[in-house]
C-alpha cells in the first residue's frame, strides 16, 4: 500500500496495545493499519506536537465525548477486506453525535472518493485520499483545525456569529479594500456564474472560495479543492476527470475524476494558470457541454457543479502571450475577483495579529502571553511579501520562539526586503535561491513586463511562469 513519505523515516512508534490510543492530546488519527499510523503521525509532527493514534474506533471514538479533540482523521474501513466504506460512514456519525464541533477528515483510496463525497455530506470537513500529498495533508489538517478553532471562539470581526452561519469565517478585516471584496462574494455567491479569484500567494484566495460556496445554495454539498500547481502534468486529466482501469499503466482501478468528487457541489480549481494548453481545450469542452469523459473511456457523465478557480499569474496576458486560451479564460471569469495584498490594507494587521496570536497561544498552551508595545506598529511597517500566510507563520513562530510573559517586536522574526541587484558570492548559494533571485531582479528590471523577463532570463514564458508559482512569486 503506497501512503505519503514520513518527513523522518527513521523514527518510530512505540507500540504498546495496538487498539489503544497512544500520546496525549490534538489530532486523533484512526486507521487499523500501524503503518499509516506511523506515517500521518510524521507528517503532522512539523505543526502538531500532540498526536493519538488509535486502529479501533470503537475504543477510540467513546473519549471524545466533551470535545477536546479538535481534529479527527478517520480511514473508511476497519474490517479485513471491507471496500464499501460503511463503517467509516457510521463513526462519522457516531463522532458527530458525541463531539459535533470535532471536524474530521476521511481518508480513503481514490475508487472510495464518492463515499467520501457522502460522508462530507454527513459532517465530514473534507477527504484525503491515498496516496496523499505530505503538504496537502498538513494544509487540510492545519485549515480544519483552525477552523474548528474560529467555531469556538467567536472572532470579535463577526461577533454573534457561529461556525456555520458565518460566511466569511476567516476573512478578517474591515479595511475598505476587504470591504469591497466581500460585498462582491454577497452579491455573487447566490448565482451559479463561475468566479475566477485573483491575488498574490498567501492573499487568501481560498478562504474567498469557501466563502463563496457558504453562502451558495450549494452550501449543504461538497466543496472540492484541486490544486492545479502540486499535480505533474501527465496527471492532470486523470486527476480532474477520472479514468478507466488499465487506461494506463498504474490505472489499477477505475477512479472518479475530481469533478464526479465535486457533484451538486463547488470544485475549486487552485493555480489554474498551470493548466497546460493541450488540457485547457478539454476543460473548456467539459463546461461547455456539462459533460465529462474518463481517460480510457467513451462514456460521457453528466456534471453539476459550481466552478471557482483562482491564480496569481497574469492571465489576461497570458492570453495576449498566446499560452493561455482567451475562450477559456472568458469562461472561467464571468466574474473576477481581485484579492488586495496585505501591504494594501495594513489596517487589518491588529486585527489579524488578535486572532492569529489567540488561535496560537491557545494550541501551545501558551495562555498568559501578551503581545509587548511596539508589535503592531513594526508588522504595520513592514512589507510582507508572503502576505496573510507570512503573518500567519511569523505570529506562530513568535509564540513558540518567545520567553518569557511577553512576545516582543524583536521575537517577529521578518526578512529585510533586498534592494535590486544585491545578490552576492557571500549569500547562501543554494542553486534554487540563486534562481528565485534571479527572477525577481529580472522582473523588478522590467517593471513587471514578464515578457521581456523570459527574454532577460532565457526562459520561455510558461517556464517563467511556472517558476514563478513555484517560488510563490
Amino acid at each position: 500500500m503506497a501512503h505519503g513519505i514520513p518527513s523522518n523515516p527513521t523514527e518510530t512508534l512505540p507500540l504498546k496495545d495496538r487498539s489503544m490510543i497512544r500520546e496525549s492530546e490534538s489530532i486523533l488519527i484512526i486507521d487499523d493499519d500501524d503503518d499509516v499510523l506511523q506515517t500521518v503521525r510524521l507528517v503532522l509532527k512539523r505543526k502538531f506536537p500532540r498526536i493519538r493514534t488509535a486502529t479501533d474506533p470503537g475504543l477510540a471514538i467513546p473519549t471524545l465525548k466533551g470535545g477536546q479533540i479538535p481534529v479527527v482523521l478517520l480511514d473508511m474501513n476497519f474490517t479485513t477486506g471491507a471496500i464499501g466504506g460503511k463503517e467509516g460512514l457510521h463513526w462519522l456519525r457516531e463522532i458527530k453525535k458525541l463531539s459535533p464541533q470535532t471536524q474530521v477528515i476521511m481518508m480513503t483510496a481514490y475508487g472510495e472518493i464518492p463515499l467520501a463525497v457522502q460522508a462530507m455530506k454527513d459532517g465530514a470537513t473534507d477527504f484525503v485520499a491515498k496516496p496523499w500529498n505530505n503538504d496537502e495533508l498538513l494544509e487540510k489538517v492545519q485549515l480544519a483545525y483552525e477552523t474548528g478553532q474560529s467555531g469556538r471562539d467567536k472572532s470579535p470581526s463577526y461577533p454573534g456569529k457561529a461556525l456555520g452561519r458565518d460566511p466569511f469565517l476567516e476573512m478578517i478585516g474591515d479595511s475598505p479594500a476587504m470591504k469591497r471584496v466581500m460585498d462582491t462574494i454577497a452579491k455573487v455567491a447566490g448565482t451559479e456564474v463561475n468566479v475566477l479569484i485573483l491575488g498574490e500567494n498567501g492573499t487568501g484566495k481560498e478562504v474567498a472560495a469557501r466563502a463563496l460556496h457558504r453562502m451558495s445554495g450549494r452550501n449543504d454539498e461538497v466543496f472540492v479543492k484541486v490544486d492545479l500547481g502540486s499535480i505533474p502534468a501527465t496527471l492532470f486529466e486523470s486527476e480532474l476527470f477520472g479514468h478507466k482501469k488499465g487506461a494506463f499503466t498504474d490505472a489499477a482501478a477505475d477512479r472518479a475524476g475530481r469533478f464526479e468528487a465535486a457533484q451538486g457541489g463547488t470544485l475549486f480549481l487552485d493555480e489554474i494558470g498551470n493548466l497546460p494548453m493541450s488540457l485547457q481545450a478539454k476543460l473548456l469542452s467539459a463546461l461547455q457541454n456539462r459533460q465529462i469523459t474518463r481517460v480510457g473511456s467513451n462514456e460521457s457523465i453528466p456534471i453539476d457543479v459550481r466552478l471557482i478557480s483562482a491564480t496569481n499569474m497574469p492571465l489576461h496576458q497570458m492570453v495576449e502571450e498566446k499560452i493561455f486560451r482567451q475562450d477559456l479564460l472568458y469562461r472561467l471569469n464571468t466574474v473576477e475577483l481581485k484579492l488586495p495584498p496585505l501591504r494594501e490594507r495594513t489596517e487589518d494587521i491588529p486585527e489579524l495579529l488578535q486572532h492569529y496570536f489567540g488561535l496560537y497561544t491557545k494550541k501551545y498552551q501558551r495562555d498568559g502571553l501578551e503581545l509587548a508595545g511596539g508589535t503592531v506598529k513594526k508588522l504595520r511597517e513592514y512589507h510582507w511579501p508572503g502576505n496573510i500566510r507570512e503573518l500567519q507563520h511569523a505570529i506562530e513562530r513568535a509564540v513558540i520562539m518567545s520567553d518569557g510573559k511577553f512576545v516582543l517586536p524583536e521575537d517577529f522574526q521578518l526578512q529585510e526586503s533586498r534592494p535590486e541587484n544585491t545578490f552576492s558570492l557571500q549569500d547562501d548559494l543554494n542553486l534554487e535561491e540563486v534562481e528565485k533571485v534571479a527572477i525577481q531582479n529580472a522582473i523588478r528590471k522590467h517593471d513587471g513586463n514578464l515578457s521581456k523577463a523570459a527574454r532577460e532570463l532565457g526562459l520561455g514564458r510558461t517556464t517563467l511562469y511556472r517558476k514563478m508559482s513555484k517560488y510563490d512569486l
